[in-house]
């Protein structure tokens, strides 16, 4: 099989760099692409806000990174770059100004699909040039963004995300959330709207074993949303706090909308089991491997176990990359329903 060859580009040049770490949380958070150049370079001092690109492999039409450059340290020996993508680029814009909007009773996105109303918040913070919503697509279910209308001073990466926690698809065993990503068409970076994958019935992206492709686990503990506020049809309400959990787990915040819901009953029945589901998918587990670089946030991958109880599919959360001219190793976050990992991992540590 061919090697692949990391190319890192700026501006569209590419760059002589020593090695670099892509790293992509999700949930929505900025993706960063830090990487080490000769001390030799010239001209890094004038980097700042430079568009970067990183390619897996130096032939591929689309790069797995698109970003700005935030950061620049020098030491003895090199120049440490630290580029964040356009998520990152959303909280200041290269602006603090260009980050926010007001949103009043004139100036509004009222009225408008979860879709729609981001499309136009984008457009209302001058960063359109950076971010496309050419294919962003709309939440399932659909909402309203009146419901209820948001207002005030408003950075657009909060109004997206608070847009987004209201919609929540009820139609399997257990609610789904949905996810806000960004893909690259090539030229540009674009946000698109996905509901977050069902790992019963999603098509499996790849597939991982513990004795062929799996070098290492690790678990991560998620914060659990110990207080669930859930708005219904005509202005109907309520919340569920679990006081248990708030004990355990601390008190967290989770606020979402459900146009199906007609009465407090119904929204205090859904509350609870948006906590449930929560909780069943508390872990998310880090593995280690040489496969998968290539894989996408919402992306389902099965795991292959001699212990059938713990074989099945997972969800990718995140990933992240480490490279050098010559070579690279991979790191996922990956989630599912229950059962879970934990037990196996015991085992395998024994």
């Amino acid at each position: 099989m061919r090697s692949l060859t990391p190319s890192i580009r700026i501006e569209g040049r590419d760059q002589p760099f020593i090695q670099g770490a892509y790293t992509n949380t999700g949930g929505f958070t900025a993706a960063t692409l830090q990487f080490d150049l000769p001390l030799t370079y010239g001209g890094y001092k004038k980097l700042w806000n430079k568009e970067v690109t990183f390619y897996l492999d130096s032939v591929d039409g689309k790069p797995i990174f698109r970003g700005y450059i935030k950061r620049i340290k020098e030491d003895l020996n090199k120049v440490t770059i630290i580029a964040q993508d356009v998520i990152g680029y959303m909280v200041l814009g290269g602006n603090p100004e260009k980050a926010k909007i007001v949103l009043n009773d004139k100036e509004n996105i009222d009225g408008l699909t979860a879709g729609n109303a981001i499309r136009k918040a984008i457009q209302m913070a001058n960063l359109d040039s950076k971010i496309s919503t050419d294919y962003i697509g709309d939440t399932t279910p659909s909402i309203s963004s009146s419901r209820p209308p948001l207002r005030g001073t408003l950075g657009v990466l909060n109004i997206i995300k608070r847009l987004i926690s209201r919609a929540i698809d009820d139609s399997g065993s257990l609610p789904r959330t949905n996810v806000v990503r960004v893909v690259d068409d090539g030229v540009t970076s674009q946000l698109i709207i996905e509901l977050e994958s069902d790992t019963d019935s999603a098509d499996v992206k790849h597939v991982f074993t513990e004795y062929d492709n799996i070098t290492g686990v690790q678990i991560i503990n998620r914060k659990v949303p110990t207080v669930v506020l859930v708005n219904g049809e005509g202005g109907v309400a309520s919340t569920f706090i679990h006081d248990g959990a708030v004990s355990a787990f601390d008190r967290n915040y989770l606020e979402v909308s459900n146009d199906a819901l007609e009465s407090p009953a119904e929204c205090k029945d859904f509350a609870q089991k948006l906590f449930r589901a929560n909780l069943v998918t508390q872990y998310e587990y880090s593995i280690k491997t040489f496969q998968g670089a290539y894989l996408n946030e919402n992306d389902v991958i099965r795991i292959e176990t001699d212990d059938p109880k713990f074989t099945g599919n997972y969800r990718v959360r995140g990933k992240r990359i480490a490279f050098s001219p010559n070579s690279y190793d991979v790191g996922l976050n990956i989630n599912r329903k229950p059962p879970t990992l934990a037990e196996f991992i015991v085992q395998q540590d024994n």
